[in-house]
């Protein structure tokens, strides 16, 4: 069989699978999206803040107590993932964010509702762990850039849902007005255990379990509509394996020690620990938590029309992040980082001189001109770091790091994310505009971090990106790429017969 011909129906067969493993994983991702603009709306609401008799201090714990479980989830859940699997992980992730949305809910101090924040964000650490590790080893190589960037993309299908949740509730006259749209967060786990189930097992975990014919069989599924004699499907498998064989006969295991066992291994880690730090301290969180503060410094106090700006502003940066998928997949990962990045920076200052000097005004057209700032500093910061986020690292990963190195990656996310949480509200109340202008200088050294030592990994299978990081590939095949575009031919009889023989 000629391997152009199997190449002619990868892009069919892979957008079936995409479809249906997207549809089945991104119910995870809308849980914390719809958390962050539920803690948005919340923030907003009189009736949630006179219930807890929250200051400013309070309020930082509340809504940065998430993060402590994210923490949490990123130094344990990475070991779980490997001796579990992939799926199993995610079920179970979605059973404790469940149980922490009910405590939540049910929440009649503010240790309880601390509490079962912190369960949340053990739950959806371990899902933003896990779910992306296993996208970016299930999905076909033409469509793992959509999947994962479409996987976070999702985060502000949430939070549109969340906004719109949160200014229907806002009118009621009971707790409810904040327990309702605290319950419905639940919806999206209870999708995710009934849907987990039915859905394959990573083939890369299987080939490291020794299970070489069940991940053949998921590899055909993805790229072939389970057609095993495809020439992509073959070269696909034969490079999975061929380098976990590798892998495994070099000395490299699943352990936290390999994390920095290889100067690699440790540039691995740093490049994906700095889309954590990058995208969290790059000034997203003031209004991603704080729009309320943000909109009251800008000169907008009424309650009902800060709800209503959450909700246009997370319709916004869904249309933004989807186009910036797009982008990562036509222009490249570090490309777009290097835009989104230069671009949210100088509107991040133009925020911080509108606040300056309309913000106690009474001028409309410059709080018009503040909220249309605001809009663009979204747009830009959804259009590169929102799809990046769950995108590049487990693409920069290498298996027996993948998963550790994804712990890794949520604990120094979280952590980061708990500091500026914190801390934000306090800087606003004391500093006000000042603190846009303190974020914007170090948005100006990632936009040179960023251009010098992030590399690309577009177009590339999760094994032919050794090559960038390691100087080599560990297989004698061509990239899959030129063999989908029928530049390079294989000998699809030879590798058939070299399959059947092969174990790890």
């Amino acid at each position: 069989m000629d391997s152009r011909l199997g190449a002619k129906v990868i892009k069919t067969n892979s957008c079936a699978a995409s479809a249906m493993f997207d549809r089945h994983l991104h119910g995870i991702v809308p849980t914390f999206g719809y958390d962050g603009s539920m803690v948005n709306g919340l923030n907003i609401l009189p009736s949630y803040l006179n219930y807890f008799h929250l200051d400013t201090a309070t309020i930082g714990l509340q809504t940065s107590s998430v993060f402590i479980g994210g923490c949490i989830a990123g130094l344990t859940w990475g070991k779980v993932t490997d001796i579990l699997g992939r799926r199993p992980a995610l079920l179970w992730a979605a059973v404790i964010t469940l149980v922490a949305v009910i405590l939540q809910t049910a929440a009649q101090d503010i240790a309880m509702f601390v509490v079962a924040r912190i369960l949340i964000g053990l739950g959806t650490g371990a899902s933003g762990l896990t779910g992306p590790a296993y996208l970016a080893e299930t999905l076909p190589l033409h469509w793992r850039g959509w999947g994962l960037g479409i996987f976070n993309d999702c985060y502000y299908v949430g939070g549109l849902i969340a906004a719109g949740v949160t200014y229907g509730t806002f009118t009621l006259n009971s707790t409810w007005s904040w327990r309702t749209p605290s319950l419905i967060q639940g919806v999206t786990s209870i999708l995710c255990i009934a849907i987990i189930p039915f859905i394959p097992e990573s083939p890369r975990w299987l080939a490291y379990q020794n299970r070489e014919s069940a991940a053949l069989h998921v590899v055909a599924q993805t790229y072939a509509s389970g057609d095993s004699s495809s020439p992509i499907v073959l070269a696909a498998y034969k490079e999975i394996i061929d380098t976990i064989a590798y892998e495994k006969n070099v000395g490299e295991t699943l352990s936290l020690a390999q994390l920095v066992r290889t100067r690699v291994a440790r540039k691995r880690v740093l490049l994906a620990c700095s889309a954590a730090v990058f995208s969290t301290i790059a000034g997203n969180v003031i209004a991603s938590y704080y729009l309320g503060t943000m909109l009251d410094n800008a000169g907008i106090t009424d309650t009902t029309t800060q709800l209503q700006i959450n909700v246009i502003l997370n319709a916004w940066c869904l249309v933004c992040s989807v186009a910036g998928t797009w982008s990562t997949d036509r222009w490249g990962r570090k490309p777009t980082a290097v835009v989104c990045t230069a671009a949210l920076t100088v509107f991040l200052f133009t925020v911080g001189a509108l606040t300056k000097v309309y913000g106690t005004s009474a001028s409309r057209s410059g709080v018009y001109g503040t909220v249309a700032a605001i809009f663009l500093f979204q747009g830009a910061y959804s259009f590169g770091w929102t799809p990046l986020l769950y995108m590049y690292p487990p693409e920069v990963l290498n298996y027996p790091v993948r998963a550790n190195g994804m712990g890794v990656f949520q604990f120094v996310e979280n952590g980061v994310a708990l500091l500026i949480v914190w801390t934000m509200p306090i800087a606003l109340a004391n500093i006000g505009w000042k603190t846009y202008m303190i974020n914007g200088a170090w948005d100006v050294v990632m936009v040179g971090l960023v251009a010098y030592y992030w590399v690309e990994t577009k177009g590339k299978t999760l094994e032919e990106i050794d090559q960038v990081l390691e100087g080599a590939k560990h297989t004698d095949l061509p990239d899959l790429e030129m063999i989908y575009r029928g530049k390079e031919e294989i000998n699809v009889v030879e590798i058939q017969e070299e399959v059947k023989n092969m174990s790890i």
